[in-house]
């Protein structure tokens, strides 16, 4: 059990004084810290008077939702997207064994690639569903989702697999939508749209195609599912660039 966060005395008696019953506020203020730090549900947020709340709201565990404990970097989602990136140099060395030709370590490629693909499933499922969302997890997300997709597909080029245009085209867009982020970080964070996440389901699927040893009517299948998602990548590209553009605007609008 963690210790409850200590309660800024500067910021308790402006919220306290509201109610007139400073000593009760802050009894019902040091109950919810106690609950939250123990992992225990909180009380109704509608039954929490308006002093407690600003006492709480000063060790930063109030939501709009309710009342919550606040959400550190250090997190079981950070954590999956983490692992994601140091996957990518066990996959890029997978892939590279033998120049490619080895059929065992082209299926360990692909089961490297498939498990760190799966990763960008769990983070964003664990994030949303425990309240760990973060601002590092919404840029570190894509950012490690972009550099498996382009480790896979300059791979895949190099070994003279896939045309380069196709990692080209695709980098571009990916190299970017990161610039994009940046570019705005200071307004916002942009987190992965859901034409994002279909863009990278696409880009999966299609690079497992070229990953695994295949034959027959499967190599014929894989190029139009190249080309799809390399389409979709496109369009999504130019959405990031929308999204960009009115966020700044939104923020210039403010000042």
């Amino acid at each position: 059990m963690s210790a409850a966060t200590p309660v800024n005395q500067a910021a308790v008696e402006p919220a306290a004084t509201e109610t007139g019953s400073a000593p009760a506020a802050r009894r019902i203020a040091g109950q919810v810290v106690e609950h939250v730090a123990a992992g225990r549900p909180s009380a109704d947020p509608a039954a929490v008077p308006s002093s407690a709340v600003g006492i709480v709201s000063a060790v930063g565990i109030v939501s709009a939702v309710g009342i919550v404990k606040a959400v550190g970097i250090v997190n079981v989602a950070n954590g999956l997207t983490l692992l994601r990136v140091a996957l990518v140099p066990v996959f890029a060395a997978a892939l590279a064994v033998d120049s490619g030709r080895s059929t065992g370590w082209r299926v360990i490629a692909w089961a490297v690639f498939a498990v760190a693909s799966l990763t960008d499933r769990l983070d964003g499922e664990v994030a949303r569903r425990y309240h760990l969302v973060t601002d590092f997890g919404k840029i570190a997300d894509p950012i490690a989702d972009k550099a498996l997709t382009g480790t896979a597909l300059i791979g895949l080029s190099v070994l003279g697999q896939l045309s380069w245009w196709v990692t080209i085209v695709v980098m571009a867009r990916e190299l970017g939508v990161t610039a994009l982020r940046f570019w705005v970080i200071r307004h916002g964070v942009i987190p992965a749209s859901r034409g994002g996440k279909l863009k990278t389901l696409l880009q999966g699927i299609a690079i497992t195609g070229y990953l695994l040893p295949l034959t027959g009517v499967a190599t014929v299948v894989r190029a139009p599912l190249m080309a799809l998602a390399v389409g979709v990548t496109v369009l999504t590209g130019l959405d990031y660039v929308v999204q960009a553009v009115r966020l700044r605007r939104a923020a210039r609008a403010t000042r």
